[in-house]
């Protein structure tokens, strides 16, 4: 895949591959729960505190590549439309995506969270050289 937009692609083609992993994990458990009908009303409901971190992770994580990615598709487009697209641009678009890809495999195993931060850190240091391709 070598269009400029063929990381956007990716990075959606990912969410929804962490939506499966999300409902693959907590679907067998809430099926198994005990669980109140008012609870299971809310997305912060008390069913929330009955399921391990690791049935929890995919849910966060899915939630989490709904938040900064949107910066991610705006900035691809923005650089495609306005005609500033560039071969660094593009490849710090492949890195944030493979960053992104590697903060969803250690969130969803709940791993270190200081090694995700620091990927989180690095994808977005790839958002602002992208921003930089603008004006050089």
């Amino acid at each position: 895949m070598d269009h400029f937009l063929s990381p956007v692609l990716a990075l959606i083609i990912w969410s929804l591959i962490i939506w499966v992993i999300l409902y693959a994990r907590r679907i067998p458990i809430l099926k198994g729960a005990d669980l109140s009908a008012d609870s299971a009303k809310s997305p912060d409901g008390d069913w929330k505190n009955q399921l391990p971190l690791k049935i929890q992770a995919p849910a966060h994580n899915y939630n989490h590549l709904m938040e900064q990615p949107t910066i991610f598709y705006a900035l691809m487009f923005f650089l495609f439309l306005a005609e500033k697209v560039s071969a660094a641009a593009f490849v710090l678009g492949w890195v944030y995506v493979a960053l992104r890809i590697i903060h969803s495999l250690i969130q969803i195993n709940a791993g270190a969270i200081k090694l995700r931060f620091a990927v989180f850190s690095l994808s977005t240091f790839c958002l602002m050289g992208m921003i930089v391709t603008i004006f050089i």
